[in-house]
């Protein structure tokens, strides 16, 4: 089995590669830096294989789709993991909760996490999906939020209600959209679709704010990616279905 995870050389992309490495998976370690990614799979050790690729690069997603044709013929399981929460202009989380308020937040902002986060996820699934649907049981996950649910978020006790804005929050509602739009298309093809929100964890996106560890947050992606039986289009995270 072959799986591509994209911004796999740190944190949740790295753990995930690292896992089904474990089960198996060839793993292509998605890399905006080779040799960040090239180190990451020297650490991960057999079946992980480094592969640039940077998502809002079209030349860069279009060359490693050629890559994993000639190499391998086939893509079993798309992760769609590579995100940002910010473009780099804020120092902190604070900084950032505060500048994704919709009243104030700077478009080029909106546009620069949209790019990765949504655009870049798209862009990458739809150039390895010709290798997907030569999968016997081609599968797509794309790495969510809770704080993406539009019904989580309309529930005022919701605890992350207030920090709701329309970069990184939005960005990830806009990816669940993109996940059941192509659930749709693709279900009598029979590749399934998902979205899957990890813990929350320390990671550089949320500057390690995060209570959990990668190996705990991976955990619900890794179960996502290995299901071949669940229905498509679904919503999931640490704690079972989530409400879209």
């Amino acid at each position: 089995m072959v799986a591509l995870v994209t911004g796999a050389n740190k944190g949740l992309g790295k753990q995930v590669a690292k896992e089904l490495a474990g089960h198996g998976y060839t793993v292509l370690l998605g890399s905006r830096d080779f040799s960040n990614g090239q180190k990451a799979a020297e650490e991960i050790g057999d079946g992980a294989v480094a592969i640039q690729l940077d998502v809002t690069d079209a030349a860069s997603i279009a060359k490693a789709a050629e890559r994993v044709a000639a190499e391998f013929g086939r893509l079993d399981l798309l992760v769609n993991n590579a995100a940002i929460s910010q473009s780099g202009r804020y120092a902190s989380g604070q900084e950032i909760i505060a500048a994704s308020a919709a009243s104030v937040a700077p478009l080029d902002e909106v546009r620069a996490v949209f790019e990765t986060n949504v655009f870049g996820a798209l862009a990458v699934t739809q150039a390895m999906l010709p290798l997907i649907r030569l999968s016997s049981a081609g599968r797509i996950v794309n790495v969510s939020s809770g704080v993406a649910s539009l019904t989580l978020n309309s529930d005022p006790d919701f605890p992350f209600r207030p920090h709701y804005g329309v970069t990184y929050s939005a960005s990830k509602t806009a990816l669940n959209a993109m996940t059941m739009a192509l659930a749709i298309e693709l279900e009598d093809a029979g590749v399934k679709v998902r979205a899957v929100s990890p813990s929350y964890t320390a990671t550089a996106i949320n500057d390690f704010q995060g209570t959990d560890s990668v190996e705990t947050g991976a955990r619900p992606l890794v179960l996502a990616a290995l299901d071949t039986e669940s229905p498509t289009g679904n919503f999931t995270g640490p704690d079972g279905a989530y409400p879209w």
